[in-house]
This record gives C-alpha cells, sequence and structure tokens, in this order.
C-alpha cells in the first residue's frame, strides 16, 4: 500500500516564499509582550499524564464541559489524528467532505480505513447536506467528517445541518468528527463546540487560528468521556504527552483569552471588510461569503485557478492556495488572518492580476 500523503500540506511546506502571504491561514503570530506573563511562565518542569492539568481544566471551562471529556494533542490536525485513531479500525470507512482539508483524508487512509467522499457544493453555499451524507453511508462507515467551519470556505454550517447529522449519526451509530478550528473566529454570538451539543459527535480545535499561537501546537477534543479516554490511549502511542513548557504557555494563554480575543476580532474585523469589500467589486469571481478568515473564490469563467495562483506568485509576489489542493480547480484559497496592511496589499495584487487576465478591470455587476 502506498503511503498516504497530505499533499496541501507537502506544498504549504515547501512553497516559495511569497512577498504577501495570503495562503496562510494562521492569524498573525501573538508575541511575548501580547502574551503578558509568558517569559516569567515557561519552565521545564512539570506532570503532564494526560495533559498538564491546569491546561486540561482551561479547555474544560472554555468549551463548557467536564475535565473528563477533554484530551490534549499536538494542534488540530494531531487532534484529528488522534480522534480518527480512536474511532477507526483496518478495513473501516470513513465518509469526508468534499472539497475539504487533505490532512482529513490522509489521516484515515494511514490509520487503515477506505475514505468516501460526500459533496459540499458551492451552488447550495457549501452547506452540509445530510441527504448526501446518508447516500454515502456504506455497512462500513463509522465516521463522518466535516469542518466547521468550512475549510476551504469559511462557510458555517447550519444548526438545522447538525441536528440532521446528529440524527443520521444516531440512527446508524456513527460518530461525527468535527474540524472546528476556525469556530472561534466566527464574529459573535459565539457558538458552542457542536460535541457540547450532540451525542457522538467529537469536536476538535486548537488556539492557532484565532489567537496567533500556531508555534504552541495546543490542541485538543472535546468528545464524551468513553471516546476521550480511547483518545488519550491513542496518543500514548503517537507522542506519549505535550511538552510542559508549551502547554504551560497555553494555559497562561487562557488565562488572557479575553484580551487575545479583542485583538483577534479587531484584525479580523478590519481584514474581513477589505476582503467582502474586494469581492464585491470583481464581475470576474464569484464565492460564497465566508464566517471565517478563508475565503474561497472561483473565476466566473471557469478559468484554471492553478495557473492564475501561479502566474499571481510569479508576477506579484501574492500567494494564495491552488484550488485543486481542495478539489477545486477553478477555485483559489484566500486567507486573511494576518496584517491588515499585508492583507491589502496581497489583494490588490490580485485584482491587478485579475486586471491583467482579462485585458481590463471586471467590475462586479450592480
Amino acid at each position: 500500500m502506498s503511503p498516504a500523503r497530505a499533499p496541501y500540506m507537502e506544498w504549504a511546506k515547501t512553497r516559495p516564499p511569497a512577498r504577501l502571504d495570503l495562503a496562510g491561514s494562521n492569524l498573525l503570530p501573538c508575541t511575548l509582550e501580547e502574551l503578558p506573563g509568558a517569559r516569567e511562565e515557561v519552565d521545564v518542569a512539570g506532570e503532564s499524564p494526560d495533559g498538564y492539568p491546569p491546561l486540561i481544566e482551561a479547555i474544560a471551562a472554555h468549551a463548557g464541559v467536564d475535565a473528563d471529556r477533554v484530551a490534549t494533542a499536538p494542534g488540530c490536525s494531531g487532534a484529528n489524528f488522534l480522534a480518527l485513531a480512536a474511532l477507526l479500525s483496518p478495513g473501516d470507512e470513513a465518509l469526508v467532505e468534499s472539497p475539504g482539508y487533505d490532512p482529513l483524508v490522509a489521516a484515515a487512509r494511514m490509520l487503515g480505513a477506505s475514505v468516501r467522499r460526500f459533496p459540499r457544493r458551492f451552488r447550495e453555499g457549501y452547506a452540509v447536506d445530510t441527504t448526501a451524507v446518508a447516500e454515502g453511508l456504506t455497512p462500513r462507515t463509522r465516521v463522518v467528517v466535516i469542518s466547521d467551519p468550512h475549510n476551504p470556505s469559511g462557510a458555517l454550517a447550519s444548526e438545522r445541518d447538525l441536528e440532521g447529522l446528529a440524527g443520521l449519526a444516531a440512527e446508524r451509530g456513527l460518530t461525527v468528527l468535527v474540524d472546528e478550528v476556525y469556530l472561534d473566529v466566527v464574529p459573535p454570538p459565539r457558538r458552542a463546540p457542536a460535541a457540547t451539543r450532540w451525542r457522538r459527535f467529537v469536536s476538535t480545535s486548537s488556539l492557532t487560528k484565532a489567537y496567533g499561537l500556531s508555534a504552541l501546537r495546543c490542541g485538543w477534543t472535546i468528545a464524551d468521556a468513553k471516546t476521550t479516554a480511547a483518545i488519550r490511549r491513542a496518543r500514548d502511542v503517537v507522542d506519549v504527552s505535550g511538552p510542559i513548557p508549551a502547554e504551560r504557555l497555553a494555559a497562561l494563554a487562557f488565562r488572557r483569552l479575553d484580551a487575545l480575543s479583542a485583538r483577534m476580532r479587531t484584525l479580523v474585523t478590519a481584514n474581513a471588510a477589505l476582503v467582502a469589500g474586494f469581492l464585491g467589486s470583481r464581475g470576474d469571481l464569484e464565492h460564497v461569503p465566508s464566517r471565517s478568515t478563508i475565503v474561497f473564490p472561483r473565476l466566473r469563467d471557469g478559468g484554471d485557478g492553478d495557473r492564475f495562483a501561479a502566474e499571481l506568485l510569479e508576477r506579484r509576489g501574492v500567494a494564495v492556495v491552488p484550488g485543486s489542493f481542495f478539489e477545486a480547480p477553478a477555485h483559489f484559497r484566500i486567507a486573511f488572518g494576518g496584517a491588515t496592511e499585508a492583507v491589502r496589499s496581497g489583494l490588490e495584487g490580485i485584482g491587478r492580476s485579475l486586471d491583467d487576465r482579462a485585458g481590463g478591470p471586471a467590475r462586479a455587476t450592480p
């Protein structure tokens, strides 16, 4: 069997550097000065048998659950892998959204499971169609996998769609894994993790996308106590426990979460306005509105989004993610969690490249 691969992540790690990076989707990194007490908190001593206890308690409080429903992990991708390791056995099947984040597919395959796909369609606003999910199930399906907000589009699943998935999971004896790494970016009122509201859901997240703390690799799962225990045992096989310096800093970050949230909200509000204005002005692009810090426009004429992304990087020094990494080659993904001036300049570069492609500005139809 060939090794499982995640082509998007491979590209993300090896692509040429860009003058203006609208491809990387992390929030603008948080500095030590923006995390008061960080220097004093760093220590290499401490116990982390099933996660650093103050960190487990902080995550539980943030999610509104008991601590026995929380497992820590090396980032959200690590949380997804550990959850799938606890839920899947060789020969089982995972049903994964398309378009989607390719490590979710690769992780299931690495664990010896088969992967089937169900569509989330542009024309339906990337809604989670429970009829399409049901049609994709087989007797071997054990897990349905989605992201919410959706990666790559930023679309937020409706409560009705999530309730439909919950009903389907109960009826078929399935588990729904929902990657919620962008959930805290969604404007208030804050939506609670799906696993806190419906049985048979496992929620995953991290401090990365909303708080600018990617380097801490602080991820977690929220699930029922039995599933959480299985996820903790899966971590015994992978890396045993998290690094104490990072987990101590992550626990500090939760104590400073109000300030980090305010920082994020200021940045995202400004950048989202820029993106909305830009996309609203372009007659050559169409998109589904995003509730996150990523958006997934497509060329209205059905042109080659990969070629456009390559030329944009070469000629303008602006990086976006080619749509083929998300099985949608007419699209490209724009990330706007970075510095506002960089986002502004990056959008200007995209606009100039679109104008070059069309032989002149293409304005939105009134």
